[in-house]
């Protein structure tokens, strides 16, 4: 249960955070500069590494002035103490340590290390808001830059849909709508329950962030963002005029030919389709398992120690992970990552499903969002990587962070207003379907 509203009220001998709270935001839009890199001797780092450190040693130097009790993040400590401790075992069981432990510092420390000052600094719905805008900016720059030169691209019939699509920032065009999607859940849920600059603000990303996911011809992507898009429409007093709009869209979308020739490519045996490549990796990291079942492939390991199980590697074919999300964790952390993580989704789901109508109405929003950004981590890592990735372990530790702090700070008090309680709208669904 969260902390009760009388210790979780702020008081003149709680610090304010203020400078915290905008470098986190900062990090937040920084999340795709971790492709910006250099050596400090040598240590090799990134603009978004660093972004977050700052945020750390400006909170511990906010910290220090009051001294204020911390707050640990409830039920979601012992699992993420177990995946933090699965990854240090994932290090020590890598075929190469220095690779193992710039991936353990990058995905695992750093961003959990954020999510826990998020969960200290992050005391109201504006302070939410503001690292919500950050993730938005952040999401935005690299989306647009890869939007704009996939539309050039396709204007000028330089690309073909059946080819990988050109991307900008980032190695793959995966990874905008990995990055993208779970921010559209977001973003969705302020246009759709939120108030005022927030609802403003919402909307236009969530028109963004559609535009940008359709333009980077993710296929994962595609499925993710229809799941988001169905539960946003669930948690609204109208659902059946939302759930009706979004299926004319769906429809109005597969009309356009490009899109609907990259869809098909699926059912079809030409190049293009990756169906056959991803059981065949599938097939091979399952037999690479059946032999580490306990440790996997270590952190970084993957790529060696798949080569004797998947011996047809192409160009296309080069993959540095499973592109499941059971396999990945797997492969990566252990048994023991893969069982931990299991938790923190499952406790993430928990939390922020019942934060829709145990907090406060001003955060509910978040609480939808975040629960929805699981969703679509879950469906597009059933074919992709949606955690092993500099700007996706921030953004998913960041979201729960928001989730958390919301169950954390909020006044326990229901809100009998049906418009905005989306998870009573969602039961009410589920009630008439059983």
């Amino acid at each position: 249960m969260p902390t009760s509203p009388a210790k979780a009220v702020a008081t003149e001998a709680t610090p304010s955070y203020r400078l915290t709270t905008a470098l986190c935001a900062l990090a937040c839009a920084l999340a795709p500069a971790y492709t910006v890199r250099w050596h400090l001797g040598f240590y090799p780092t990134t603009l978004l590494e660093d972004a977050i450190l700052l945020c750390l040693v400006v909170f511990a130097l906010e910290y220090s002035r009051h001294r204020a009790p911390l707050n640990w993040g409830g039920p979601l400590l012992v699992p993420t103490l177990l995946f933090v401790l699965a990854g240090a075992i994932a290090v020590v069981t890598a075929p190469g340590i220095t690779a193992a432990l710039g991936l353990y510092r990058a995905y695992l420390l750093e961003p959990i290390a954020f999510a826990f000052v998020l969960l200290n600094v992050i005391r109201t719905p504006s302070r939410a808001f503001l690292v919500a805008c950050g993730l938005f900016a952040g999401a935005a720059a690299a989306g647009l830059a890869n939007s704009v030169v996939v539309a050039s691209a396709l204007a000028n019939h330089t690309y073909q849909v059946s080819q990988s699509p050109p991307v900008v920032v980032y190695m793959t065009a995966n990874a905008v709508a990995l990055f993208v999607v779970p921010l559209v859940a977001l973003a969705g849920s302020l246009a759709l329950h939120g108030r005022g600059v927030e609802r403003v603000c919402g909307a236009l990303f969530l028109v963004l962030g559609i535009v940008v996911t359709v333009l980077s011809f993710s296929r994962g992507g595609y499925v993710a963002l229809a799941m988001v898009v169905t539960g946003l429409a669930l948690s609204h007093r109208r659902r059946h005029l939302m759930l009706g709009l979004a299926v004319l869209a769906t429809g109005g979308l597969a009309l356009v030919a490009p899109i609907r020739t990259r869809v098909l490519i699926e059912t079809q045996n030409v190049y293009g389709n990756t169906v056959a490549s991803r059981i065949d990796l599938w097939t091979a990291t399952v037999q690479l398992l059946r032999e580490r079942p306990l440790f996997g492939a270590g952190l970084a390991g993957f790529p060696e120690r798949i080569k004797p199980y998947f011996t047809h590697l192409h160009t296309e074919a080069n993959f540095i992970y499973p592109h499941n999300i059971v396999l990945n964790f797997w492969v990566e952390t252990g048994l023991l990552g893969l069982l931990s993580m299991a938790w923190i989704i499952g406790v993430a789901v928990l939390v922020t499903w019942r934060g829709l109508t145990q907090v406060t109405k001003s955060w509910r929003p978040y609480e939808l969002g975040a629960l929805l950004a699981m969703v679509a981590v879950v469906v597009h890592g059933m074919v992709d990587v949606p955690f092993f990735k500099n700007d996706l372990s921030l953004e998913f530790w960041t979201l729960l962070g928001l989730a958390w702090a919301g169950r954390l700070w909020s006044v326990e008090q229901p809100d009998p207003a049906p418009a905005a309680a989306p998870a009573q709208a969602m039961s009410r669904v589920s009630i008439r379907s059983a």
